[in-house]
């Protein structure tokens, strides 16, 4: 199963490909989508939304897993991200992919096997699953493999 992850924002939208098969994760590629500070939040969010149409045509992922929104303290920001999971979702909803959503604390377990790693820990056995030789840049394309390997695990402990 071919996996598209994506760890939203409105700035940077990590994206990691991978293909799950048979307790297998092999590494396809990862980037992000940028979208520069001062641009007009409606434009960014357009511009996401083609990207994001743009990764699912170049991929072709058989799903995609997103992570879920976590709220920090800055509401404001938590507003905007969730704006930017909207256009992402409509973008795989139009191209009849399949979402799956994931809690950080669901993505900690499957990858570490400890739901209160720390993200240096989730980034390094990353690396190590997908045979990498440094550890994926940016941050945000690290969370997005690792929320890819998240739905590996949890999708086919469900066919199971």
């Amino acid at each position: 199963m071919r996996i598209l992850g994506l760890d939203p924002g409105y700035a940077i939208v990590g994206y990691g490909v991978i293909e799950h098969d048979r307790g297998k994760n092999i590494y396809i590629g990862h980037g992000a989508v940028t979208t520069p500070a001062g641009m007009e939040l409606p434009i960014r969010l357009m511009e996401i939304h083609r990207d994001i149409c743009t990764l699912i045509d170049k991929y072709k992922p058989e799903a995609v897993a997103i992570e879920q929104l976590f709220f920090n303290t800055n509401v404001t920001t938590g507003i905007n991200v969730a704006q930017a999971r909207g256009v992402i979702i409509l973008a795989c909803a139009e191209k009849g992919v399949p979402i799956a959503e994931y809690t950080p604390l669901q993505v900690k377990q499957a990858v570490v096997g400890y739901g209160r790693a720390e993200k240096k820990q989730v980034m390094e056995l990353t690396r190590i699953m997908l045979g990498l030789k440094s550890v994926p840049r940016p941050d945000d394309a690290a969370d997005a493999l690792a929320i890819a390997i998240c739905h590996g695990h949890t999708a086919a402990s469900k066919l199971r």
